[in-house]
């Protein structure tokens, strides 16, 4: 059985979206949680033996994190920028290093839909963050880094 830790997953983000990236890791995250849901549809029929039915639909989904509040961090500065200036970025939630095979995680261009700051007395401000998948010509995907080619032989 392969275990995976969560201070192994990364989160890495796009400034110009998934369909060209130029990936960057957010190392100032904790906490990161990738809800993933599809809607429902009623297909009941009187053949279910009086057992309701359900198809899957539309997938939606959701980012949450959180961020120490640091000004000078360059990431910190993206994810803020984007939820104030409604522009999208390319975000990639990965279980592994991106470039390990068969680390997998879900990539999407994503809005920044909540930038809430949390000042507790005893401990340092903190930002959390929900990015949700937005419109884009590059729609969500699953993605699992391919093994790398073997070297060739001499």
């Amino acid at each position: 059985m392969s275990v995976k830790f969560g201070l192994d997953a990364k989160l890495y983000l796009s400034a110009g979206g998934i369909g060209t990236p130029s990936w960057t890791e957010l190392s100032n995250v904790k906490n990161v949680t990738l809800n993933l849901q599809k809607g429902e549809a009623d297909v009941t029929t009187r053949a279910n033996n009086g057992w309701k039915a359900t198809a899957g639909t539309l997938k939606e989904g959701s980012i949450e994190f959180e961020m120490v509040w640091d000004t000078a961090d360059t990431g910190f500065g993206a994810i803020k920028d984007a939820y104030f200036n409604n522009t999208v970025i390319g975000l990639a939630v990965m279980d592994g290093a991106m470039d390990a095979a068969g680390s997998q995680g879900l990539w999407a261009d994503c809005m920044i839909t909540d930038f809430s700051r949390d000042e507790p007395l005893e401990d340092a401000i903190k930002v959390k963050v929900t990015a949700k998948p937005t419109y884009s010509v590059n729609p969500p995907q699953w993605k699992t880094t391919a093994a790398p080619a073997p070297a060739p032989t001499p």
